[in-house]
């Protein structure tokens, strides 16, 4: 049975094991109690296919898919499908084979401006029994028959939810893009507020997307990111706001910035790669998200920047969204309610890309554990 039907128990174990965990010790960088979280430190090197694969000693992980697609018949859609692992420190000390060590959670989406709608759904389980695993060495992670595997250069996809579904080749195009310092990551001012952190842009997508029955080809572009942590928002961080574009003439831009509860922000950065194939990281000051008109949710109230100016260095580009309505709300799973979508780039009337924007922490602070 999916997981995603047992809603109300998985929530128990959930909250159960996130406020155990929310108990745990502090990560340390050799993790080295049993169950307890290592901690991320400069100097790691990436090594792939290993990186694509699960770190299951790391308290948080995810691997997160966007991206634009194009029907035969014009339409644009865009789709996004992400795979949570959270290591559960207090159950390495429960000898029995059903606690659960480790929890996945999966969302995936299909924004469709034709029909004014949001395809959603979402799966949770706690891994084992061949259900629902993360595997290490290559990236390997399903829960049911959702899946996301890389068999090769190309990243299957597999989402059959209720009424929608992706089924979705991603192949590689560029080397994996290395954000921060060699994939080291800063998310605040404090030492552990990190992560390791790359990003595949410009993946060539071909497949296909099932709307209430109907199965159509697709392809596309889309970007893949990883990346894995044990530290949750420094105090005062309430969320972010985050983008990805893959650039028109083959570069990519990733920009974020955390925010606290008066919109200030308490740390920013970014990675561009240009279209020749060079690379700069870019630190707090050099970024810069400006929101513009604003949208509100008629079913949470929320109201969300959902257009924007962004710098990063000296590129700056607007960003206008698919369609208003990408909101996501994630109750079942974990917990959140976030802003989530396709979103075009613009150099004033000219288009210079498409991406995708996370909004999160804008009707209460979200919390990572």
């Amino acid at each position: 049975m999916r997981a995603a039907r047992w809603p109300g128990v998985l929530a128990a174990v959930v909250a159960a094991s996130m406020a155990a965990m929310s108990a745990a010790a502090a990560p340390v960088p050799g993790g080295s109690l049993p169950g307890e979280p290592q901690a991320v430190v400069p100097g790691y090197v990436m090594a792939f296919p290993r990186d694509h694969g699960s770190h299951p000693a790391f308290r948080t992980e995810w691997w997160y898919a966007t991206g634009w697609l194009r029907t035969p018949a014009g339409e644009d859609l865009g789709f996004q499908i992400t795979f949570f692992r959270s290591l559960q420190p207090a159950a390495a000390r429960n000898p029995s084979a059903f606690a659960p060590h480790q929890i996945l959670i999966a969302h995936a989406a299909i924004s469709d401006p034709s029909r004014g709608r949001l395809w959603k759904d979402e799966r949770i389980a706690r891994a084992g029994f061949g259900l629902a695993e993360a595997r290490e060495g290559d990236a390997a992670v399903w829960i049911d028959d959702w899946r996301l595997a890389h068999p090769g250069e190309v990243f299957e996809v597999r989402a059959p939810a209720q009424d929608f579904a992706l089924e979705l080749s991603l192949r590689e195009r560029q080397p994996p893009l290395l954000n921060g310092e060699a994939g080291f990551s800063r998310k605040g001012a404090t030492p552990l507020a990190a992560s390791y952190y790359y990003s595949l842009p410009q993946l060539e997508v071909s497949g296909h997307v099932v709307r209430e029955g109907r199965r159509v080809a697709v392809n596309g572009a889309a970007w893949l990111d990883h990346e894995w942590s044990s530290e949750p928002l420094e105090p005062g961080a309430v969320g972010w706001d985050w983008v990805s574009v893959n650039l028109g003439d083959g570069g990519a831009l990733m920009a974020f910035r955390i925010r606290d509860a008066q919109g200030d922000v308490r740390w920013a950065g970014g990675t561009l790669r240009t279209g020749e194939g060079g690379t700069r990281h870019f630190g707090p000051d050099e970024i810069a998200f400006t929101p513009a008109r604003r949208w509100r949710s008629p079913r949470t109230a929320v109201e969300y920047p959902v257009q924007w100016d962004v710098r990063a260095g000296e590129l700056a580009i607007r960003l206008e969204p698919l369609m208003d309505d990408q909101e996501s709300d994630t109750r079942r799973s974990t917990g959140a309610i976030y802003w989530e979508g396709a979103v075009r780039a613009y150099d004033g009337d000219r288009e210079v890309g498409r991406g995708y924007l996370e909004l999160t922490g804008y009707g209460e602070a979200l919390t990572l554990r």
